[in-house]
């Protein structure tokens, strides 16, 4: 798996790439298992609250992050203030991502939050999903 790489070091324990946890973890194998417990542990949660009237806008997306990672991150639920990349992807800049959020989020809107998509082809609601 590739590591991740930001521009300041302060997030990450250091001389690693593994970012500072509330559980002390600093084996990146196990700091990545702990990661997609939480994650299954996060979908379940929100899966079983969702309703007609979910609405997927950026405050739901923010709330799916926060009560996702509260165990392990102190930065759970909060926009990130630094610059990372994982192997040759860099991640939006900070002092883009959330302009460049709210616009992604206003677009989603537009389409009403993507709810009438089902009845689309699936290629479609793909290409908006992806988006």
């Amino acid at each position: 798996m590739s590591k991740y790489i930001q521009d300041k070091n302060y997030i990450y324990y250091k001389n690693t790439d593994i970012p500072k946890n509330k559980l002390g973890i600093r084996d990146q194998a196990i700091l990545e298992a702990k990661e997609r417990e939480q994650l299954l542990e996060g979908y379940e949660y929100f899966h079983k609250k969702l309703t007609e009237s979910t609405i997927f806008d950026e405050n739901y997306f923010i709330e799916l992050h926060r009560k996702t990672f509260i165990k392990l991150y102190d930065f759970a639920g909060k926009y990130r203030t630094v610059n990372i990349s994982k192997g040759y992807i860099t991640f939006c800049q900070v002092r883009f991502l959330q302009q460049t959020s709210k616009a992604i989020f206003k677009k989603l809107e537009q389409d009403d939050y993507l709810k009438y998509y089902s009845s689309k082809p699936k290629n479609e609601f793909v290409s908006k999903i992806a988006f």
